[in-house]
């Protein structure tokens, strides 16, 4: 059986990504995407008004990529194993959509749509989700800290984790971003956490550590 064809207003939307991603957003008009489709200027335009209207529906696949695979699990226990994979799943996302977060407040003030929603998300949906996952942590015994101490911690990870291939891209600039960067940029994450690690889940939080090396 052939797969079915993916409706025309998705490719829009995915190879924009795809273009934004390798040339940046700034220097792709619509006119770009349309050739490279192979589809008429006209076509797109009945789909989305203009370019702001594709970056706002990237910023709603992100969203959901975020909400869906950093959700606290409602059906098990959280394990330890868990920290590292919701890192990891935090800079896939960065990395899938990296064009974002290259020049954000120069996207937002072209999009005041995508400014409200962003700010909505980062306030509300992606707090909760942090510090959601700090209080299962400390639950866990895994993290000891005070409750006071979950806002600030989170609002660090999360700078690391926004910045962290535009870091990388300046402290390396002759070095192509990689795997390795996203390595990087967990490993210093989790710097972050240890003072906060209990001692008894220390080996296990050093383990964690060693599938992401330094270099």
């Amino acid at each position: 059986m052939s797969k079915p064809r993916i409706k025309t207003y998705d490719r829009i939307v995915e190879e924009s990504l795809v273009l934004f991603n390798e040339h940046g957003e700034r220097s792709i008009t619509t006119n770009h995407i349309a050739a490279h489709l192979g589809i008429s200027p006209g076509n797109l335009y009945y789909h989305f008004r203009n370019k702001e209207e594709i970056v706002h529906q990237i910023f709603q696949l992100y969203r959901r990529f975020i909400t869906e695979r950093l959700a606290v699990p409602q059906h098990r226990s959280m394990e330890v194993t868990d920290l590292v994979n919701y890192l990891e799943t935090a800079f896939e996302a960065m990395w899938r959509f990296r064009f974002m977060f290259y020049d954000l407040p120069g996207l937002m003030a072209r999009n005041p749509q995508l400014q409200t929603d962003y700010q909505q998300f980062v306030h509300s949906e992606l707090t909760d989700i942090l510090e959601g996952h700090f209080r299962e942590f400390i639950r866990l015994g895994l993290l000891r800290m005070s409750l006071d101490d979950i806002a600030p911690v989170s609002v660090n990870i999360w700078l690391v984790v926004k910045f962290w291939f535009a870091f990388e891209q300046t402290a390396r600039p002759k070095a192509p971003i990689t795997e390795a960067s996203g390595h990087r940029g967990v490993r210093q994450v989790l710097a972050l956490l240890k003072p906060y690690v209990t001692p008894e889940f220390l080996p296990a939080f050093h383990a964690l550590q060693e599938r992401h090396p330094a270099s």
